[in-house]
């Protein structure tokens, strides 16, 4: 289902989600498309081993690093940054071609790739994901049974210097009750669908404005 001005469509809206490793971010946002019409995921390229149940094509674009760094060569990223040591990127045609449909684009990134899309897409709709604790993340981290030991410390480092950047957020969200985080993304969504500068103004000139 496409979103539709009230004079024909609309190009979608970007929605930049951000969260520590293991907030919740991905969870959320593949839940949010499930249950909201007009909206879809945008899927990451990464050269990032797949993680047990992982799909190809679904979850991420699993590609070498030899492909990745092509791509960043051919300017085929609108972001993309290292994470935990592997690199992550955003491939600027398939975010495009999305919006151009009229599909609003959901996207969850790390910190660094959130700061580029800012800069490159300053009408997108940024979102963070808060923990409702550092020990409650840690708890998380913990169930995913994939993480070494330096690993774990590693990532519970980056984790506070990514919780500093909230502020530089639209919104933030609170994912300690799953149901109520995915309430909370679906009213930012469709609080953003119904703003004024949405509604095509020629449309507007028919009641005689």
């Amino acid at each position: 289902m496409q979103r539709r001005t009230m004079q024909g469509k609309a190009r979608g809206s970007l929605f930049i989600v951000s969260a520590p490793s293991g907030a919740g971010k991905t969870t959320l946002c593949r839940k949010l498309t499930e249950v909201l019409p007009g909206i879809g995921y945008s899927i990451s390229h990464t050269t990032r081993r797949p993680r047990a149940g992982e799909e190809n094509g679904r979850d991420y674009i699993f590609v070498d690093e030899a492909e990745f760094r092509r791509m960043i060569g051919d300017k085929e990223f609108l972001e993309w940054a290292t994470v935990h040591g592997n690199l992550y990127g955003t491939s600027q045609r398939m975010l495009r071609e999305m919006q151009g449909q009229g599909t609003d684009v959901i996207l969850d990134i790390d910190v660094q790739g959130a700061r580029q899309l800012r800069e490159a897409s300053p009408e997108g709709v940024s979102i963070f994901i808060l923990p409702p604790s550092l020990e409650v993340l840690r708890s998380r981290l913990e169930k995913r049974g994939s993480n070494s030991a330096e690993d774990m410390e590693r990532r519970m480092r980056t984790a506070v210097e990514e919780i500093r950047e909230y502020k530089k957020y639209d919104y933030v969200i609170v994912n300690d009750l799953f149901e109520k985080a995915l309430d909370e993304l679906r009213a930012v969504v469709l609080a953003e669908r119904v703003k004024t500068d949405k509604i095509d103004p020629e449309w507007v000139k028919t009641f005689g404005s």
